[in-house]
């Protein structure tokens, strides 16, 4: 759960955000097996920044979400403003939260591989601030943001970090929803960001294997044992060559549902 003090704030209202944000921390966060409550802060390069950081880890905030970032130098000042803030190393409130990237411009995507690995959990890729810096056009089928994308994926993949697409602003189109979904987890995403809780099922449903799709990769591990043990590298299974790629991907299959 994530809630938002930049672009859905006014920029005369971000004080008054802060509060309720800190507020929504304390009372979200107090049930056992709550939901990890998240803030995304304004902008290292904003002046609400470091309010924002100081106020959510002293509230004890689960992970904090970073828009915009675009360099190493950025990624620093993020690190000192969180250290500024008293955060420790317990998972304690005031605690160090998890980091969360927002990789929205032309240069953060550029430069990605250079800062994604400095202690973030997970980045997401934000298409349509990208696309606006970019001076594109942003359309349903999503040719403009296909390289950034699929470059977004391979830097979080790089650096050992979760990556989070793009959302999908028409709330009421499942549809879309669905396809881009499914696009962003063949890319190698990790799942996929929610603006409305109808959208929250979907995603959990692209991003979790069938019934169908365990079984199989249970009996493709099977197969691949049966072979290693016979010296064999590639064999055919239901009429598809399967080898050390494929059971590679059969493994993700059974260690995503764990």
């Amino acid at each position: 759960m994530v809630l938002d003090l930049e672009d859905a704030v006014p920029a005369p209202n971000k004080g008054e955000a802060r509060a309720a944000a800190i507020d929504a921390i304390v009372t979200l966060g107090a049930p056992e097996g709550a939901p990890l409550v998240a803030v995304r802060v304004n902008s290292v390069r904003t002046s609400w920044f470091d309010d924002d950081v100081s106020a959510v880890v002293a509230a004890g905030v689960g992970a904090i979400v970073v828009p915009k970032l675009e360099s190493i130098d950025d990624v620093r000042r993020l690190h000192a403003a969180v250290t500024a803030a008293g955060a420790t190393t317990t998972r304690a409130p005031g605690a160090t939260p998890l980091l969360v990237a927002g990789i929205e411009t032309a240069r953060g995507v550029a430069d990605a591989r250079t800062y994604l690995a400095d202690g973030f959990a997970a980045c997401y890729f934000g298409a349509e601030d990208y696309v606006a810096d970019m001076g594109g056009e942003r359309t349903s089928s999503n040719d403009e943001v296909r390289f950034a994308r699929g470059y977004v994926a391979l830097a979080a993949r790089v650096c050992g970090v979760a990556a989070l697409d793009i959302v999908t602003a028409d709330i009421a189109d499942a549809e879309r929803f669905a396809r881009e979904a499914a696009e962003a987890r063949a890319l190698g995403y990790a799942g996929k960001l929610c603006i409305h809780p109808r959208q929250v099922a979907l995603a959990r449903d692209a991003f979790t294997p069938t019934e169908q799709q365990v079984d199989r990769a249970r009996r493709v591990l099977a197969a691949w044992a049966e072979a290693n043990e016979r010296g064999v590298g590639a064999i055919a299974f239901e009429g598809q060559l399967i080898d050390e790629p494929m059971a590679t991907r059969a493994r993700a299959v059974l260690s995503s549902i764990n």
